[in-house]
């Protein structure tokens, strides 16, 4: 039994879209959608950045496994986003509609982050070359 969303589509293709969409709203940090996707997938963006902002181990493994092992994304999700959020408990997205799409008339929507998330740039480590003699 499916309780909420079934966007037309099976279990498995239903998850990969909702993974993929996800992941491209943490890389990218907005996605332009049908409204009903993305309002499917608020509640799942809250919780992974809410395990995120744990920042345990265990949260780091959960993040990395709702991904689908995508090491850069979820480095990105709990190193710059997370931290961007600390004082916020929930609501870290927000929907923006706009016009509907024209081959079908479905509403459309921009799902993006509340606040402007600040990108923390790590110091690169020096490499120091051993003099050869």
């Amino acid at each position: 039994m499916v309780f909420g969303k079934k966007l037309s589509r099976g279990k498995k293709g239903r998850e990969a879209l909702l993974k993929s969409l996800v992941r491209a709203v943490v890389v990218s940090g907005k996605v332009v959608t049908t409204k009903a996707k993305a309002k499917a997938i608020i509640g799942q963006i809250d919780k992974i950045v809410t395990l995120a902002k744990k920042g345990t181990l265990d949260s780091r493994r959960r993040v990395l496994a709702f991904l689908g092992n995508d090491r850069d994304t979820a480095e990105r999700l709990v190193n710059t986003l997370a931290p961007s959020f600390s004082s916020r408990n929930s609501g870290y997205t927000r929907i923006i509609l706009l016009p509907s799409r024209k081959g079908d008339n479905a509403q459309m929507a921009r799902l993006e982050w509340v606040d402007e998330v600040k990108e923390v740039k790590k110091e690169e480590k020096k490499v120091v070359a051993k003099k050869q003699k």
